[in-house]
């Protein structure tokens, strides 16, 4: 058995050959999605498709990426994998997520045998739906852009440039669709390198036994971390606003168990399959689930194949999360943060120094599309998440505008990146007050987001949780949910929350606003010096704070009374 102290240095080594993939990846990006924003995740595996290391990416693909090298092997028989292949694949009811998420992944050799897997995942900015980018109001998978099931694009080393070409053809814009496509390529290869590294330096025998003390030891934690629940089976329930295409509330159920050191995660009861696109692959429901159970377990230990060994998760076929063909599912993740926070939820009772209020629950997706006359009447499409407030927690308030759970590193783009890639001015930017949920410690503020259109464009919303926003724990109480304003203050004022291919005019403008983070303990607990602080700082109004805190402003002094 390797030394405590090689296996650490095994253990960070891979973890960084995965950061490496990831900045190779970004850097060599073509669109601002991933360059900036950040949509992607990299992972290198073993050579049985476990995870050596994970960077710091998208929450949402914990142990995603792995299911499809296995998927793969299944198809085709692990034998099927030569030196200097690479697979590319985007099946949503095989990878779990929608088609713009593009995973690239090649196997690893040293030395003529298999030691593992480099792995990734970005979004591709559009794959050749009905509309730019992806869809609101799809029915079926088949308005949302080409799907492929694991297809070899490299062999021997080289690029399938029959395949290359017809994945260029497929995409409104496919000479960056290329480019990004490069950029996983490169980051592939940038993992095959740093693994071959640690083995040179290592030696096999050496790796093996520090990968195999590397996940007995993830393994016997998270059973020591799940074995200190009480037993019991928990539950919560929630509600998405609709399918996209006007349905009445889509319920979300969790029934949690815990029964020695094993969780088992059941979904039974929650909305079969609807005919708008927020059904999801089972693969991906796994993943959620996975993120759920690592913001209660041992969430300072990095991920690898001895993670989640503990955890089981069911959800019925044919529901939306488990989705069956011809189920549309451009906006999957809409269900998964949401049950994301429900299993929190459900286990608050058990674990309440772990547990938070939830969050604002979505991307909150705005997408703009159009000609720039700037550059020729060039097409483009911006697409961008917008962040909000997260749940307040015992003994610290939650966070204000920050992304949401499933998205992680992803970010909005920076206002002068924005300005200067589309025809749109960012007029406004800044923290909605009063929308955190009142609490002992306060839930994190949304954001309020304004652009300005310079060119006529189309507008695509996806915006959701306003039946359901963020709730308090423990006595906290709830958040303010989203709200998006077309034109506000103006005769044509709309508010809206999901939409699809709205035209607009130039100089018309779009107000995004996103919800709050729940509340954590009894708001009256609170102390007045904290509420004095938030009205300062423009969380709270001096209103709010005397109706939910009890604690009165003097217009004449600093100091709060309650």
């Amino acid at each position: 058995m390797t030394d405590p102290v090689t296996t650490e240095i095994i253990r960070n080594a891979l973890i960084s050959c995965a950061q490496d993939m990831n900045a190779t990846l970004i850097r060599s990006a073509y669109t601002p999605i991933i360059y900036e924003g950040k949509d992607c995740s990299v992972a290198l595996l073993d050579e049985r498709a476990d995870v050596l290391g994970q960077s710091l990416g998208l929450p949402l693909f914990l142990g995603n990426l792995e299911v499809c090298v296995k998927l793969t092997a299944e198809r085709f028989g692990w034998e099927a994998f030569r030196p200097g292949d690479l697979f590319h694949m985007n099946d949503s009811y095989m990878t779990g997520t929608h088609l713009n998420d593009a995973t690239i992944f090649g196997p690893i050799y040293w030395r003529g045998k298999l030691v593992g897997f480099s792995a990734t995942r970005a979004h591709w900015l559009d794959v050749g739906a009905k509309d730019p980018g992806g869809p609101m109001d799809s029915r079926e998978i088949f308005q949302e852009g080409m799907r492929w099931g694991p297809t070899r694009i490299y062999q021997d080393g080289q690029p399938r440039e029959d395949i290359v070409d017809l994945l260029r053809r497929n995409g409104r814009f496919g000479y960056s669709l290329v480019g990004d496509m490069n950029a996983q390529v490169a980051a592939c290869r940038t993992g095959e390198a740093r693994l071959r590294a640690i083995l040179d330096r290592f030696g096999y025998d050496t790796y093996l036994e520090a990968r195999d003390e590397i996940f007995r030891q993830s393994e016997l934690l998270e059973r020591e971390a799940v074995a200190a629940i009480p037993d019991g089976v928990y539950r919560a329930e929630g509600w998405l606003d609709d399918d996209g295409l006007g349905s009445d509330p889509i319920p979300v159920r969790v029934r949690v168990e815990v029964r020695g050191d094993a969780m088992t995660i059941d979904l039974a009861g929650s909305s079969p399959q609807t005919e708008g696109p927020v059904n999801c692959g089972f693969a991906q429901t796994v993943s959620a689930c996975r993120v759920a159970f690592k913001l209660l377990v041992n969430p300072e230990r990095p991920v690898d194949g001895g993670t989640f060994k503990t955890l089981t998760v069911r959800a019925p076929e044919n529901s939306i999360f488990n989705a069956q063909e011809p189920a549309a599912c451009q906006w999957y993740f809409t269900p998964l943060g949401l049950l994301i926070d429900l299993i929190v939820k459900a286990l608050a009772e058990a674990v309440p120094e772990r547990a938070a209020g939830a969050h604002y629950g979505d991307s909150m997706v705005i997408y703009l599309a159009g000609r720039d006359p700037r550059r020729g009447d060039a097409p483009f499409l911006s697409v961008e998440p917008t962040p909000g407030g997260w749940g307040g927690f015992m003994g610290g308030d939650g966070e204000d505008g920050l992304i949401n759970n499933v998205n992680g590193a992803f970010k909005d783009q920076p206002v002068e990146v924005y300005e200067s890639k589309y025809p749109v001015l960012i007029r406004e930017y800044g923290l909605r007050q009063d929308t955190g949920g009142p609490g002992k410690f306060r839930g994190g503020s949304g954001v309020y987001r304004v652009y300005e259109l310079g060119a006529p464009a189309r507008l695509y919303l996806w915006f959701d949780r306003s039946v359901t926003p963020a709730w308090g724990l423990f006595e906290g109480r709830s958040a303010v949910g989203p709200d998006v304003v077309v034109n506000p203050g103006r005769a044509d004022e709309r508010h809206l929350l999901k939409v699809n291919a709205l035209s607009l005019r130039a100089g018309d403008v779009v107000r995004v606003q996103t919800g709050g983070g729940g509340g954590y303990g009894d708001p009256r607990e609170r102390d007045p010096k904290r509420v004095h602080e938030d009205v300062l700082d423009g969380y709270v109004s001096p209103e709010a704070a005397e109706a939910d805190y009890g604690v009165v402003m003097r217009a004449t002094s600093t100091a709060p009374s309650s």
